[in-house]
């Protein structure tokens, strides 16, 4: 009477599309709560970059570079954060630029 038929029935299509939605509920504020703290961190790694090319500078140079001369000396590529703050070289130490 009944062929055996394989496949999905409405019900377990409507299941799988349930559990879907609610792993992407889930996930997607976990990703935009993740992306500051790696802006932040990005941040952190680019100052610790930055000292570490000032010091190549000061060695090669025997001065105190400001951030655009190493910039425009290809010791960096930016100076510029990943979230947008600019740094900048004060007194031999990098900070992040007043008014940022």
């Amino acid at each position: 009477m009944w062929k055996n038929e394989k496949g999905f029935t409405l019900i377990e299509m409507l299941i799988v599309l349930l559990v879907i939605s609610v792993l992407l509920i889930i996930t997607i504020p976990n990703l935009s709560q993740n992306t500051e703290n790696i802006r932040n961190k990005g941040c952190d790694a680019l100052k610790v970059t930055v000292e570490a090319q000032l010091e190549a500078y000061q060695v090669e140079n025997n001065a105190v570079p400001t951030i655009d001369e190493l910039e425009s000396g290809d010791y960096i590529k930016t100076k510029e954060c990943p979230d947008g703050t600019s740094l900048t070289i004060v007194d031999g130490k990098v900070v992040e630029a007043a008014g940022e």
